[in-house]
Order: C-alpha cells, then sequence, then structure tokens
C-alpha cells in the first residue's frame, strides 16, 4: 500500500511539473489516469488542459467534469476555478448563484482571489443581493483597503 502510495505521489508530482513547464501533451498523459482514479490536484490540472485545448483537443464538458470533482472533493483551487466557470459562463451556463456558493468554499479555505471576486459581486449584487457592507467584509478579508474599494 505504501509503495503504491508513493508511486502515485511520484506519477503527480511529474505530472504536475509536466504540467507547469507547459508540456501540456506529456502532462495529460500522466496526469488523465490519475484524474480518471479521482486525484483531485490531476483533475484540477485536467480541467485547466480541457478546457483551454492545452495538449489535447478543447473540450468543454471535460473541463466542467473534472473541474467539479476537483472542487467536491475540496481543492480550492478547483472551488475557485469551478466559481469563474459559473461567473463567465465557461464551459457551463452563467449562474451568479452558483458562482458565489463556489468562490464562498474557496474564500473559506483562504483563497484571496475568491474572497476579492465575492467582494466585487457583492458589490455589484451579481449572483447575490447587493449588499456593499458584505463586498466591505470580503475586500477587507481579502486585504483591501477602503481606498483600493471602487464604489
Amino acid at each position: 500500500m505504501q509503495q503504491h502510495q508513493m508511486n502515485l505521489d511520484m506519477e503527480l508530482s511529474s505530472g504536475i511539473s509536466a504540467f507547469e513547464a507547459k508540456y501540456f501533451a506529456d502532462a495529460s498523459k500522466i496526469l488523465s489516469p490519475l484524474a480518471d482514479a479521482g486525484v483531485a490536484e490531476a483533475q484540477y490540472r485536467m480541467a485547466i488542459m480541457a478546457q483551454n485545448g492545452l495538449g489535447m483537443v478543447q473540450n468543454e464538458l471535460l473541463a466542467l467534469k473534472y473541474m467539479r470533482a476537483a472542487a467536491e472533493s475540496g481543492l480550492a483551487l478547483a472551488q475557485h476555478g469551478l466559481g469563474f466557470m459559473y461567473l463567465q459562463g465557461e464551459c457551463v451556463e452563467a449562474n451568479g448563484q452558483k458562482a458565489v456558493e463556489w468562490f464562498s468554499k474557496a474564500a473559506e479555505q483562504g483563497m484571496v482571489g475568491s474572497m476579492a471576486t465575492l467582494g466585487m459581486m457583492y458589490r455589484d449584487g451579481n449572483g447575490v443581493e447587493k449588499d456593499v457592507e458584505e463586498a466591505r467584509k470580503w475586500y477587507k478579508m481579502a486585504g483591501f483597503g477602503e481606498e483600493d474599494m471602487e464604489w
């Protein structure tokens, strides 16, 4: 069991290294079986590659499948990514309420980008009731001062 886990960790590290070096075809070959086996870090990167046609043909359904699976497993980066998919209507129909739901999950794990996006969404009333105080709260949590907030 322990040897199997070490092999999986090495494969994941190799796949992530290929991804970060922009060897997307290699990354896809390494990460695809891991993603199918439920490894969230692999699912997240496969989603990015499928969404943008990196190392593979662009495939929005596959991108959504992997991003959702990684987000549901609790990976904050994927929760943030899924929030943006819903916010922008990429790979899925735009849905501000679902975007807020996923950004909130990522923000709870400390994702500053999600905090800032939530501030913007509350400021603009996108997917939620417009709420300036809630917007201020999220902007402050993201590290923005009052002078950084556009009202």
